[in-house]
C-alpha cells in the first residue's frame, strides 16, 4: 500500500519541558490536539525545534512510545530520527515504524559535513531500512551538506520517500523537482528570509514544512494550502503579508529560542529550554508580542499573555 504524503500546513513542534527539564508529555498532549483543531495536517516532533540534538536516546524513544498514544484523529505523526551515523539513524526509524509511528524526517548527520554522495547512500540505506513514510529536510545551514536537485530526485525514486523539505534560498533548486513531478510531496521552511514559501507554492508545491505553526496553526494552514484555485492563491499571498511580523520574529534568533519564549508567555505548553540555549533576550520578545497583540492571536486562540512577560 502507498504511504500517504503529507500537505499543507506540517509543524515542526517544539518539545515542551517541566520547569525540572523532564519531557513534558501533557504539555504534548496538549499541543497534539490544538493543532489537530487548528488546521495542522502533520506534525513533526523532534526536529531542530524539538531540540532533538539536546535529547538522550532514552528521551528521544519515549517520547516516541508516549506521543503515538496521543495521536488526535487523522493529523500525521511524523518523528525526526536523525542519529550521528548511519546505524544509529536506522535504529530510531525502525523505532518509530515498530511503535506506530505514521512517518520519519532524516537529515544530514550534524558535524561531520560529509559530501553529497556520502550523504545520497546514507539516505537510502536508511529508506531501504524500513517500511515507513519517510522525509528528508536539506537544511545546509544547520549541516553544510546541500543535496543537489539531482541527489533528490534519486531519493524521490524510492518508494519510502514521501516529502521533502527545502532549506536553501534556490527558487532554481525547488523548479527543477517540481518540473520533474516527483511521486512525493515538496514542501520548504517558512522562513522569510529564505523567501521559498511564495515561489514554492506558485510552483505546485504541496505545502511548509514550517515552526511558526507553533504560534499561528490556522494562519499557517492557509499559507500552505496547495494552490488549486486563484482563491488559493490570493489567500496565501494575503495570510503571508498579515504574518511577516510574526514570521520574522520566529526567525529572529535561533529556533527554538523564539517559538518557546514566545509560547511560554502566552501560555502554551513549552518550558524551558536545554541550555546552553536561553530564553530569547526582552527586546526579542518584546517584538514577539507585539506581533502577538497586532494579529488579534490572543481572541483568536483564547490565550492570554502572561503578566510576567510583560514587565520582563
Amino acid at each position: 500500500m502507498a504511504h500517504i504524503k503529507p500537505k499543507g500546513s506540517f509543524v515542526a513542534l517544539v518539545t515542551p519541558m517541566n520547569a525540572d527539564g523532564s519531557i513534558d508529555f501533557e504539555g504534548f498532549r496538549t499541543l497534539l490536539n490544538w493543532h489537530a483543531e487548528n488546521g495542522t495536517e502533520a506534525v513533526l516532533i523532534m526536529g531542530s525545534t524539538g531540540e532533538v540534538s539536546m535529547l538522550s536516546a532514552d528521551e528521544r524513544k519515549r517520547i516516541i512510545s508516549e506521543t503515538v498514544k496521543m495521536k488526535p484523529g487523522k493529523m500525521l505523526m511524523y518523528y525526526g530520527v536523525t542519529g550521528n551515523n548511519t546505524d544509529t539513524t536506522i535504529e530510531y526509524a525502525r523505532y518509530a515504524k515498530d511503535e506506530g509511528a505514521d512517518g520519519a524526517i532524516i537529515a544530514a548527520p550534524a558535524y561531520i559535513c560529509a559530501d553529497n554522495d556520502a550523504i545520497t547512500d546514507y539516505a537510502k540505506e536508511v529508506l531501504d531500512s524500513t517500511d515507513l513514510a519517510m522525509g528528508f529536510y536539506n537544511n545546509p545551514p544547520r549541516v553544510k551538506t546541500d543535496l543537489h536537485w539531482t541527489n533528490l530526485l534519486e531519493l524521490a525514486r524510492h518508494p519510502n520517500m514521501v516529502v521533502l523539505k527545502e532549506s536553501t534560498t534556490r527558487v532554481g533548486q525547488v523548479a527543477q523537482v517540481c518540473a520533474a513531478k516527483p511521486d512525493m510531496s515538496i514542501m520548504c521552511c517558512c522562513s522569510p528570509n529564505l523567501g521559498l514559501v511564495i515561489p514554492t507554492m506558485a510552483l505546485g508545491g504541496h505545502g511548509t514544512a514550517n515552526m511558526t505553526g507553533n504560534i499561528i496553526p490556522r494562519e499557517m494552514a492557509v499559507i500552505s494550502k496547495p494552490w488549486e484555485t486563484g482563491e488559493d492563491a490570493f489567500s496565501c499571498r494575503e495570510a503571508w503579508l498579515t504574518n511577516l511580523p510574526m514570521l520574522h520574529y520566529a526567525y529572529s534568533t535561533i529556533n527554538p529560542v523564539s517559538m518557546k519564549t514566545l509560547m511560554q508567555a502566552v501560555g502554551l505548553p513549552s518550558g524551558p529550554l536545554r541550555k546552553p540555549l536561553q530564553p530569547a533576550a526582552p527586546a526579542i520578545l518584546e517584538a514577539g508580542l507585539k506581533a502577538f497583540a497586532a494579529l488579534g492571536l490572543a481572541e483568536k486562540y483564547g490565550l492570554k499573555v502572561r503578566p510576567e512577560a510583560v514587565a520582563a
